[in-house]
């Protein structure tokens, strides 16, 4: 009876120590989410709109929200119409506010964070061990540049989030049989497909991780895995099948390089200057050319530093563990494949290697890493091999591993930022909108539309890059129209200024004497150049006489029209004429209007 009792009081002394430790260790999982948070919301407040960001705010603010135009547009090989979506509602509230943005990137690397405990949870328990890939993902400087940039984090943190959450689904689902896992984790991934094609590759993941799990405790064998978890992995496959034929309907997928050269010089450099120094809390150093994003350069010391202890990890795990090889050829095969098929799409042979030290394609390696590593955890350890059994040394060595990969963490996560900082944007839009603001108060002549500053958002983002479409939800601003009598631009600075027309070309004297070139209803006039203009945006000085108000009909010779008000006697008019040519065609549209046009500039426009 004794033997009994003593044998309960140890069961119950067991249970009460076992719920302590998962309280601590519940606690301390959450102080680290949430100084994670704060990390990330300095870095998030700290940023600015920059490039895709603005082609999101041209696009929310000149399309509507809901139309399939906007949320299936081809935006550099992305289909992604829940990031925008979000993006779109964001900027609708409170347009050109960062605030916003910068929220919902908390928002989101807070969903990220707790989906990501959740699985390690589901895959170790609450375990002090599950701290270690926990503090790895949390803090590691290789998920920061896809978490700075608003556009990539909408789009690789829902990825994330769905990830991680599947991953822990599909587990459960192997673990207890339970179907309503297999409804949670298809519902999770499609809404990761919404923001991300990419998560085309989660049920992947998850049928690996649930298998090493198995294979590594001996649970279920690669066969079981399929047959208990069968429902998500047949209902994955096949919305995965019906994405991609949305992906090849809405895409025009044709940037395929298959440069190999250029891909193997990309992948090497991704490994050397970005992984490798990001496992222990590397690169420190970043740089940048603006209108580039940071990339990473890594110092000698901090690359030995990374493979010395990517080699010790790896000597520790084989000589401790069992079953432990499958796991660590899983994350080399991921790091290699999650990079490989960007590489073939954005190469060629004029590829910057900077490309792969941008590190902004590795955020879904940081929650498969540390999902991995937690299957690792899993595996019995060898016998007689108890050198690292829980002991004070190991967790004092544990712990003072942690602070310094932290504070390394922390360095480089502040050099970033300091970096990502200097943005033209910031000081362009700021300047723009006050500009905008005081212009509107002061009259109310409209803006002839204009790009931005190539440091701001470059042709290549055509429209977008149009003042009309950057500032169309502004409120307080005058319109843009192809044609205004008061000529006026946004310096490089952003600063608006009087401007005037370069003399590019310029029209030819007219042959009606006191006149120049008659323009009536029913007499077209060419008026030639004195030369010919390549394909751009002109911008053309009309000096007119005018006898009623009234409007005509302006173009080059190759050229689409563009409509110009006119106004009773003498005035000036500013007109943007896209095209090429050597004269300008003018007709009058309203009856009994007759116009007189006298020689003027054909040119860009430039602050006077």
């Amino acid at each position: 009876m004794r033997a009994d009792e003593r044998l309960r009081e140890e069961q119950v002394m067991n249970e009460r120590l076992r719920k302590e430790q998962s309280n601590w260790v519940a606690r301390a999982a959450v102080a680290l989410i949430a100084l994670q948070l704060i990390i990330r919301a300095v870095l998030a407040f700290g940023g600015y709109f920059y490039w895709d960001d603005l082609i999101l705010v041209g696009r929310a603010g000149t399309q509507g929200l809901l139309s399939p135009g906007y949320l299936f547009d081809d935006h550099d090989g992305h289909v992604m119409p829940g990031a925008f979506l979000v993006a779109g509602a964001i900027t609708r509230l409170s347009p050109l506010n960062w605030v916003g943005p910068a929220i919902s990137l908390v928002v989101l690397a807070l969903l990220a964070s707790l989906a990501l405990l959740r699985a390690l949870h589901v895959i170790l328990g609450w375990r002090p061990v599950l701290l270690v890939p926990l503090t790895f993902a949390l803090f590691t400087p290789l998920a920061v540049p896809g978490f700075a940039w608003w556009s990539a984090a909408l789009n690789s943190l829902p990825m994330l989030t769905a990830m991680a959450w599947v991953c822990a689904d599909a587990i459960l689902l192997v673990r207890t049989g339970r179907q309503r896992y297999a409804v949670t984790g298809t519902l999770a991934y499609l809404c990761g497909l919404l923001f991300f094609e990419k998560t085309a590759i989660v049920p992947f993941v998850a049928f690996t991780v649930a298998a090493l799990y198995g294979h590594v405790t001996s649970s279920a064998s690669v066969r079981e895995i399929w047959r208990r978890g069968m429902r998500l992995w047949v209902v994955s496959l096949a919305l995965t099948a019906g994405w991609i034929g949305v992906y090849l309907l809405v895409v025009d997928q044709q940037r395929w390089s298959f440069d190999l050269p250029m891909t193997w010089d990309l992948l090497s450099r991704s490994f050397t200057h970005g992984i490798v120094p990001g496992l222990v809390g590397g690169p420190w150093d970043w740089q940048r050319w603006a209108p580039a994003s940071p990339w990473a350069t890594p110092p000698v010391a901090v690359m030995v530093l990374g493979w010395v202890a990517l080699g010790c990890v790896v000597a520790v795990t084989l000589v401790r563990k069992q079953r432990i090889g499958p796991v660590w050829g899983a994350a080399l095969a991921y790091a290699v494949a999650c990079q490989v098929p960007i590489y073939l799409m954005r190469s060629s042979r004029f590829t910057a290697l900077e490309l792969a030290q941008t590190l902004r394609y590795l955020p879904d390696l940081v929650v498969v890493l540390a999902l991995l590593a937690a299957v690792g955890l899993c595996a019995p350890n060898r016998p007689r091999r108890g050198w690292l059994d829980a002991a004070r040394r190991r967790t004092v060595v544990t712990v003072c591993l942690a602070v310094v990969f932290v504070a390394s963490c922390l360095y480089s996560t502040a050099t970033f930022l300091t970096s990502w900082r200097d943005n033209p944007a910031q000081p362009y839009l700021q300047n723009a909108r006050a500009g905008l603001a005081a212009a509107h108060a002061a009259s109310d002549a409209p803006m002839l539309d204009q790009e931005v500053d190539p440091l701001v958002l470059q042709r290549v983002a055509w429209p977008e890059n149009l003042a009309s479409h950057m500032f169309a939800l502004l409120p307080d601003r005058p319109e843009f129209t192809s044609a205004t009598s008061l000529l006026r631009m946004l310096d490089p600075a952003g600063n608006l200024v009087d401007a005037k027309v370069t003399w590019v070309r310029s029209i030819r004297p007219g042959p009606a004497p006191q006149c120049g070139y008659l323009v009536q209803p029913d007499f077209p006039v060419r008026m030639p150049l004195d030369g010919p203009l390549l394909p751009a945006d002109w911008t053309a000085e009309i000096n007119y006489l005018a006898n009623s108000d009234g409007s005509m009909m302006l173009s080059l010779s190759e050229g689409p029209e563009v409509k110009v008000p006119v106004r009773p006697g003498l005035n000036r008019v500013y007109v943007r004429l896209p095209g090429a040519g050597d004269a300008i065609t003018v007709r009058a549209n309203t009856a009994a209007l007759s116009v007189c046009v006298a020689a003027g500039p054909v040119g860009f426009v430039a602050p006077r």
